[in-house]
């Protein structure tokens, strides 16, 4: 007919069918056609009005529905669609207690329930309601028991109310009735992860792929249980059975990496995360972990190519770049490692060590002015720290300012006199200046 403008009749249901079909699959624009076609033929057809109904909602036209809705309305008042669009409709206008109490009225003249409960469930869970969602969740779960929309929907409203013992009870009870639902014993073993019940938490899994042996998240939970539990070889073999059962993913790659690290088998673990980074280059966490496998083996300059990919997939996250400065140090490369530190502080790592590292690395590239600076910095920060007020003495007395150098000196010295050893490491001549020597021993004497 839209390919020819002939008119050819259409039962009214033929028209429902046609337009629900376009609705199913997306294609709006076609189940307005047909829409309008089916009421050309069928003009008092309550059905065709209120799927239009349903395109106006997809289309946010709510005024348009609102009215067409009181015209049905007005012609079958106890129509309970009506009563269900009018509810998705407040809802929309995030008006959920309005369309709560419009979905209940409509339950008196309902032949079949269960839906209209589970849109109150979804109405009181957008209000944070979830004792009362979880209530008309249930009810859902008492007619059909393997209503898993509803029984994910009650498992999480425990999770939201930190409920975790209640939500075991629950579907301990459930899979006392349905013991073959691989998605309750699924959803109980997730509970028992959460309280750290670990060997229940596995039991629960064990049946989930038991029950159905392709359960691809079932093997995924067992897996990580079992790397909970110390048991680093099965949990392995899990997450393999989940690359035969699916596309291979990096999070399994990564996790099979981490487990051969447990077992100290550091060639086999970078050979996963290699495959992780070649299965998703842009997980940033990827290449982190090759960087950190590379760091154990002190191959630094291995780790500092793999950290380089990870702030070229996120130049924005600081302990990334903390990273980078330490490698570059590590490597002697100091103006990189600078510019790394000075990085994190403009992302607003603002941490102590931020300071200390930068002020450090400074002092090697004989950057004196600049690493006081970056103390002064800090100190404004971290008032009472003998970790800047050592440096900040030894910093003053190879700038010619003794005065400055001693006072500092002297409020380190209160703060943690162990610490002194310091001064010696980072700027041995200024130990062996005779103003600094005689602080020290004056101090020592004066708490014997």
């Amino acid at each position: 007919m839209l390919k020819t403008n002939n008119i050819f009749f259409f039962d009214a249901t033929e028209f429902e069918q046609i337009i629900q079909h376009y609705l199913n699959i997306g294609k709006l624009s076609l189940a307005k056609k047909a829409t309008q076609l089916g009421l050309d033929q069928h003009p008092a057809s309550i059905e065709l009005k209120l799927l239009k109904v349903e395109i106006y909602v997809f289309e946010d036209n709510l005024e348009k529905a609102v009215e067409l809705l009181n015209e049905i309305e007005a012609v079958e008042p106890h129509n309970d669609e009506v009563y269900i669009q009018k509810a998705s409709i407040l809802s929309k206008n995030s008006k959920h207690k309005e369309a709560v109490l419009i979905l209940k009225e409509s339950l008196k003249f309902v032949q079949d329930p269960v839906d209209v409960w589970a849109m109150i469930g979804m109405e009181y869970m957008y209000m944070d309601d979830y004792e009362n969602a979880r209530l008309n969740f249930a009810k859902c779960i008492d007619v059909d028991y393997e209503d898993y929309s509803s029984l994910y929907n009650i498992v999480y409203c425990f999770e939201m109310q930190e409920k975790q013992e209640e939500a075991i009870r629950f579907l301990n009870a459930y899979v006392d009735k349905n013991p073959y639902s691989e998605v309750a014993w699924h959803q109980l073993g997730r509970q028992y992860f959460e309280l750290e019940m670990y060997k229940e938490a596995l039991t629960s899994f064990d049946y989930a792929v038991l029950i159905d042996e392709g359960f691809l998240g079932g093997y995924i939970e067992k897996a990580k249980t079992l790397e909970e539990l110390g048991r680093f070889e099965e949990a392995i073999e899990n997450y393999l059975i989940t690359l035969e059962l699916d596309d291979p993913t990096a999070f399994a790659y990564i996790r099979i990496g981490e487990c051969f690290n447990e077992l100290n088998d550091t060639k086999a673990a970078i050979k996963y995360f290699k495959k992780a980074v070649n299965e998703d280059p842009l997980l940033d966490k990827g290449w982190v972990i090759l960087t950190d496998a590379y760091l154990d083996q002190e191959n630094h300059h291995k780790a500092l190519y793999y950290i380089t990919k990870a702030l070229q997939i996120d130049d924005s996250n600081p302990i990334y770049w903390r990273k980078y400065a330490n490698i570059n140090v590590k490597l002697s490369f100091f103006d990189e490692a600078t510019k790394a530190l000075e990085r994190c502080i403009d992302l607003g790592d603002v941490d102590i060590d931020i300071y200390i590292a930068l002020a450090d690395v400074l002092l090697l590239l004989g950057n004196y002015e600049y690493a006081l600076k970056v103390l002064v910095k800090g100190k404004k920060i971290y008032r009472e720290f003998a970790e800047i007020e050592y440096r900040l003495c030894g910093l003053f007395m190879i700038l010619n300012k003794q005065d400055y150098s001693i006072m500092h000196l002297k409020n380190a010295i209160a703060i943690d006199f162990e610490y002194h050893q310091v001064v010696k490491e980072l700027y041995p001549k200024v130990f062996e200046t005779e103003a600094v020597k005689k602080t020290i021993t004056n101090y020592q004497k004066a708490i014997k």
